[in-house]
């Protein structure tokens, strides 16, 4: 098959081409390298890709660009679309809101639209944990009302979900929104507190710690959320939204407290306040997506710390153009 995988050089996006490439299709991968983090990591993912030998192009370009988006769908013709681009991350999204509409919510139905035009039946696209905002019932199930987002990046996911149901509804178009629940592992984005807590820890730095520690977060390992993106691929769907987590939500305490372990080294914890946007807990209902798609978590937090922090010491050139 020809995947079209817009943000393919990013961390969920790398991962997931690399698969496809591992079974045989052909991958095209759309991606602005933004500078929202060092753009030669993405860089070196594109290169280790390039590297297998296999069938994969790579366009430049930014979801925000109309006429970029337009020219996309000339390349080839693409039986699938998986579409993880856009501006992540809960805080920096309280700062340009209007950014964070333009690429993840008017980038999204520019692609759904070149989609349409172009004959594209079947898009598995991105959505987050992020939409359920400040929910009280635990574990959070895609029948729990999503009305309460409580941050900008949590606002342009619901929006898409909602674009993708448009979609389905006028042109009967397969659509899967996947709610990702807090994704680590190889490749991980430096923003994101794992990798940096990795980093700073290893060199004797503070971590920023907001909050008590008790805040919690269902950790999932990128190769579990990578097999339940494939498993969309493969299945008519109609249109479903799915919750891609480990279903186990763990204590910020207790995460740091593996990160020492593996790191072996003690953290020095700076404590800051809660910030704007942050969400207490999240936690994952999953049988959902374990009936449909057959998705099973493998990799639990105290096997999954540690094969990251394995990567990350093979990997990571700290002081050169990938420090955080």
């Amino acid at each position: 098959m020809n995947f079209l995988v817009t943000g393919g050089a990013g961390f969920i996006g790398s991962n997931v081409s690399e698969q496809l490439l591992a079974a045989g299709h052909r991958v095209w991968i759309f991606d602005d390298l933004n500078d929202f983090y060092s753009p030669a990591r993405k860089e070196r993912n594109l290169k280790e890709l390039q590297a297998l030998g296999k069938p994969v192009t790579f366009i430049r370009g930014n979801l925000a660009d109309a006429r970029a988006v337009e020219d996309l769908f000339g390349v080839a013709q693409f039986d699938q679309v998986i579409h993880l681009a856009a501006r992540a991350g809960v805080r920096p999204s309280l700062e340009d809101p209007v950014l964070y509409q333009e690429v993840n919510v008017t980038g999204t139905v520019r692609l759904l639209e070149a989609a349409r035009k172009r004959g594209v039946k079947k898009m598995t696209i991105a959505s987050s944990s992020s939409v359920y905002g400040l929910n009280s019932k635990s574990p959070f199930s895609e029948n729990d009302p999503i009305f309460n987002p409580i941050s900008p990046y949590a606002a342009s996911k619901l929006a898409c979900e909602a674009l993708g149901h448009v979609y389905h509804h006028l042109y009967k178009m397969d659509i899967a929104m996947l709610r990702f629940f807090t994704v680590y592992g190889p490749r991980q984005r430096p923003d994101l507190a794992i990798c940096k807590f990795v980093e700073r820890i290893s060199n004797g730095k503070p971590i920023p710690v907001f909050g008590d520690g008790s805040t919690a977060r269902d950790y999932t390992y990128v190769s579990d959320t990578v097999a339940g993106v494939i498993a969309c691929t493969g299945k008519e769907l109609g249109y479903e939204v799915f919750n891609l987590g480990n279903s186990d939500a763990v204590k910020l305490s207790y995460l740091i407290e593996l990160l020492e372990k593996a790191v072996g080294k003690k953290a020095i914890i700076d404590r800051q306040p809660m910030q704007p946007g942050d969400v207490p807990f999240t936690c994952a209902d999953i049988s959902k997506a374990q009936r449909m798609l057959g998705y099973n978590p493998k990799v639990k937090i105290e096997e999954g710390i540690p094969r990251f922090v394995e990567w990350s010491t093979k990997h990571e050139l700290k002081g050169s153009e990938f420090a955080l």
